[in-house]
């Protein structure tokens, strides 16, 4: 199913997609975790995580066609484990009381806020003690200085910025 025109996205590259999974498969068991996909647009990787067996999974989008572009994908491809919402992401990190095993988060690369992703997301305890943050940005983030900061990795014009608790 191909998205609508018009939706204010940027998806992940075919490329990036697949290094990122790549990551993520030595690292997660997917039937066993659950997602949250921040700024998720048309879910791609939402898509992704669902078909590989993740037990729930739950996009956020700040646009309402883009939740309900995933919402009504999801019925059609019975994915009844992927839900969607319209939000705006800190309000819903901020009532979330889910804790999520991988968390996704693709904002628009010239956002501002994007260094607050991994504050937030560590501040509401939303990251299991050993699950993954990962948020793509572009060329010009440095979100290295952060807490919980791991690695970075770099794929084309697509950065991953990686993060996990610390080991206690």
């Amino acid at each position: 199913m191909h998205p609508p025109k018009g939706l204010p996205v940027r998806p992940t590259t075919d490329f990036a997609k697949t290094a990122l999974f790549n990551i993520l498969s030595s690292r997660l068991d997917f039937e066993e975790i659950s997602v949250l996909d921040l700024c998720s647009g048309t879910g791609s990787i939402s898509f992704e995580c669902a078909s590989r067996g993740a037990k729930k999974v739950t996009a956020v989008d700040a646009h309402g066609n883009c939740a309900k572009f995933v919402n009504d994908t999801a019925k059609i491809m019975s994915m009844p484990n992927l839900h969607a919402f319209k939000s705006d992401i800190f309000k819903f990190i901020e009532k979330e009381t889910q804790v999520y095993d991988f968390i996704f988060a693709d904002p628009p690369y010239e956002a501002e806020w994007i260094g607050q992703i991994s504050q937030s997301v560590f501040q509401y305890k939303l990251l299991s003690q050993q699950g993954i943050l990962i948020i793509e940005h572009g060329a010009k983030t440095d979100l290295s200085a952060a807490h919980n900061f791991i690695e970075k990795r770099k794929y084309g014009n697509v950065n991953f910025s990686i993060f996990k608790h610390h080991e206690q």
